[in-house]
């Protein structure tokens, strides 16, 4: 499995989300003809990246739910799968929930706070948007999403000079 895992790693860095899938699929054929479920958890969540990067979202948030229940306090997982449903604007008070487990585990982890603010944002609750998407762009000043997000809270926020000056 681990070659097979490779792979899939290796096209999915090179954005060939389409193309990683068959290649987690072997690995994840191999890992469950093994005894330790545990040992999937990975492939699960990586397949589930390139699925839903790939537009197949039905089976991304199976995989990723997979991927929970053996990692259940897993915060790259909590936070990928919350963000992808808040996103798409699906499933927004669960994947808040999700997020906000992720912030508990990695308070400083500014994916984690632009996810969160993000979901506040898509919520509609804006000023609470604004602390967790400052510490992003705290965190991450060079990040073009993470600025761009910000732009739209302090818009959302009343903030048009501040957003303004974010999106440039």
């Amino acid at each position: 499995p681990a070659a097979w895992m490779a792979l899939g790693d290796l096209l999915r860095q090179q954005d060939k989300f389409a193309d990683a899938v068959p290649a987690y699929d072997k690995a994840l054929d191999i890992l469950q003809k093994e005894d330790d479920p545990q040992a999937s958890w990975f492939a699960l969540y990586a397949r589930g990246i390139a699925l839903e990067r790939s537009g197949q979202f039905d089976r991304s948030d199976a995989d990723m739910r997979a991927a929970l229940e053996l990692q259940p306090d897993h915060a790259s997982i909590l936070n990928y799968l919350g963000y992808s449903w808040v996103d798409r604007n699906v499933n927004l008070d669960e994947g808040l929930r999700l997020i906000e487990r992720a912030v508990e585990l990695r308070p400083d982890d500014g994916y984690i706070l632009d996810s969160l603010g993000w979901a506040y944002y898509r919520l509609g609750r804006y000023a609470e948007a604004v602390e967790p998407m400052e510490k992003a762009v705290s965190a991450m000043s060079d990040d073009s999403l993470v600025n761009d997000h910000m732009g739209d809270v302090y818009w959302q926020a009343g903030r048009e000079r501040e957003a303004t000056v974010q999106w440039r």
